[in-house]
């Protein structure tokens, strides 16, 4: 039987966030998506939508609107940049980075029963799949049309 890696990992990501979406809904009353730009926010303060955007893979105008929604809980702020007026940057509210450490606790528990299976030999090949994928995503489905791809169905 042949691995259809593309396929699997299209679905297991699906099944995944839904089910991750459903339990942080459930526990801390977060999306994922908005778990997502919290945790960016925590990383550098003060980003601009643009950015955020990009750091998630996300586009700028569906962020846009789940900004706003973070906007109207207070669990981020747009606040005007100082150094350039034109530029409006998403700032870290207190009670989002409340629940951003609570959320943190749910991933905790994410990670582990992702990998509760799988010896620590097995671990290191995951994230090294993994990583290649972050690192030549782009690469890899966009082969330049010089090369052979050496992907098929």
């Amino acid at each position: 039987m042949k691995l259809r890696v593309f396929h699997q990992l299209q679905v297991a990501h699906s099944a995944l966030f839904r089910a991750a979406d459903r339990r942080t809904r459930q526990t801390v009353g977060l999306t994922t998506s908005q778990f997502a730009v919290l945790f960016v926010l925590s990383q550098s303060a003060a980003q601009p939508i643009s950015e955020i955007a990009k750091r998630l893979s996300m586009g700028k105008s569906s962020l846009t609107g789940l900004v706003d929604r973070m906007v109207e809980r207070g669990l981020v702020a747009r606040i005007a940049s100082a150094s350039d007026g034109r530029v409006t940057n998403i700032h870290l509210a207190p009670s989002g980075a409340t629940l951003l450490a609570r959320a943190k606790e749910e991933t905790k528990h994410f990670n582990a029963a992702l990998l509760a299976p799988f010896s620590d030999e097995e671990q290191v090949v995951i994230r090294r799949f993994l990583t290649h994928l972050v690192d030549h995503a782009d690469e890899i489905i966009n082969p330049a049309t010089t090369q052979s791809g050496g992907y098929d169905d």
